[in-house]
């Protein structure tokens, strides 16, 4: 009895060595959705930026499309803390790059045109193409 005992107990104990860990195992709709909050997160900073004489409408590369490329291009100006919002992005491009890769995802391969001009309409920078 202490026999089967103690091999019952060993079986469960391997098995609960190897058992996954649900949280871990990263699926492509997991990933997909922590882009998707990374990719709103950028998108909140820079709309919380204003334009008027004091502080000037920009632009970046965000994304990255399988066939290479950015996806678009995100419109801020100067009065949000860059560095903070070039990393961010910097991350993100990075991570869906690897995104790509990983899931064999694909796309067209057109080129997105950044904008051929920038303004500040009500202190909004706005695209111009």
């Amino acid at each position: 009895m202490k026999k089967k005992l103690l091999i019952l107990v060993t079986a469960c104990l391997v098995l609960m060595a190897f058992q996954c860990d649900e949280d871990a195992v990263s699926t492509q709709e997991t990933e997909q959705q922590d882009l998707n909050m990374s990719k709103k997160a950028i998108e909140d900073l820079a709309s919380t930026s204003i334009c008027n004489d004091t502080f000037t409408c920009k632009y970046m590369a965000l994304g990255s499309k399988p066939c290479g490329g950015p996806w678009g291009y995100l419109v801020y100006s100067s009065s949000i803390n860059f560095e903070k919002l070039e990393n961010m992005v910097a991350i993100y491009n990075k991570n869906e790059a690897d995104f790509n890769k990983k899931w064999g995802i694909i796309s067209d391969c057109a080129f997105a045109t950044p904008p051929t001009s920038l303004k500040c309409e009500n202190n909004i920078c706005l695209a111009v193409y």
